[in-house]
């Protein structure tokens, strides 16, 4: 028989997330597009899988690899699907100009790959602006030598202007960026009649100013805040992941025993212990520490010890009813995985990201 550990992955919810963000995107104007962002397999959650739940209302999508947008179209989705690192040699920008894929540029070098390709018609290209999160992207000293590099292409599409907020979450905000991207327009006049893309889901929701073009909601979409100190469920965020399996096996420790690799947790009364068939190979995250939650047959207990590569234990002190074949959810319907990334000093976004391929996947 196969380990009882499955992903759960509502589809429905999916949909009504993305809907969700619509709304918010809606407050820009009705013009105002959503890309579906749907890089590093749609968070853990299945591109194909994501994508036929948003097939027929996604306005576009947006990823990394040129391989997972090719597999998109192959598929036969036939929204724009915009590149987020854009192109990296000149057999890619063929690619793009086959699959009609919208490249982000954000370097020099980029557009040299565009110049010297030999482009059969326009390519729509999205113009990555460095307004402060200095990762990628173009900033205001290097305009000149953009613009320059841009008269030397002929055949380009439409041109976007797209920047990403460091800190929409946090309390520095958004104004700060925005400035740098208006002192850039302003000393570029044409890019002032250039649509732009910047929302991500933080500052969909919570900066009406970035909503300009085309939002580019992300973690939303999966169910999960963007902003720690606001729970999914009070956005109206519905869960999409939820990571099961059950106990396996349960122990009786008395105090002063015990429990786990390194021994890191000791008992200080005799407990009933749960084994979940439930590890780090899995995706679960090493260092949760004593005290991260769990659910077990629908009652909230916590994780004791040290997580390992298959298993991982949990308090039953308090359910005597719990025993082996209990259920267990790690996070998701009912437990949010936010709370459980904080708990592990992480974010929501590792977690559903690190499913691994071994965890079956069940759509409900």
């Amino acid at each position: 028989m196969p380990r009882p550990i499955q992903a759960r992955i509502a589809t429905a919810a999916i949909r009504h997330n993305y809907l969700l963000a619509k709304k918010y995107a809606a407050r820009g104007g009705e013009s105002v597009k959503a890309w579906a962002v749907v890089k590093a397999n749609a968070y853990g959650h299945g591109l194909l899988r994501t994508a036929r739940a948003l097939g027929d209302v996604a306005d576009g999508f947006a990823l990394l690899d040129l391989s997972d947008a090719v597999t998109l179209r192959d598929a036969g989705f036939r929204q724009p699907i915009l590149l987020l690192e854009g192109i990296f040699e000149a057999r890619d920008v063929h690619t793009c100009a086959e699959y009609r894929l919208t490249p982000a540029i954000h370097c020099l070098e980029q557009l040299k790959l565009l110049q010297t390709a030999g482009l059969p018609g326009p390519l729509p290209i999205y113009l990555k602006l460095n307004t402060g999160m200095n990762r990628l992207g173009f900033t205001f000293d290097q305009i000149p030598l953009l613009r320059a590099a841009l008269e030397r292409i002929s055949v380009l599409g439409e041109k976007t202007l797209m920047t990403h907020f460091s800190d929409a979450d946090g309390e520095r905000g958004v104004a700060w960026q925005l400035a740098r991207l208006d002192a850039i327009r302003n000393a570029w006049p044409e890019a002032a009649t250039f649509p732009v893309s910047m929302a991500n889901s933080a500052a969909l929701m919570r900066h009406p100013a970035t909503v300009r073009g085309w939002a580019r909601p992300g973690i939303m979409i999966y169910g999960s805040s963007p902003f720690t100190e606001t729970p999914a469920a009070r956005l109206d965020l519905q869960p999409v992941m939820t990571l099961g399996s059950r106990i396996i096996a349960v122990e009786t420790v008395g105090a002063g025993e015990r429990v786990g690799y390194g021994g890191t947790f000791v008992a200080e009364r005799e407990m009933r212990l749960g084994i979940v068939a439930c590890g780090y190979a899995d995706g679960y995250p090493r260092h949760a520490p004593t005290g991260t939650p769990i659910l077990v047959d629908g009652q909230r207990t916590r994780a004791i010890g040290r997580v390992s590569m298959d298993m991982l234990a949990c308090d039953l002190s308090d359910l005597p009813a719990a025993g082996v074949g209990s259920e267990a959810v790690l996070w998701g319907e009912k437990l949010p995985v936010e709370e459980v990334a904080a708990a592990a000093g992480t974010i929501s976004y590792e977690l559903l990201c690190a499913l691994a391929p071994r965890v079956p996947v069940a759509e409900v």
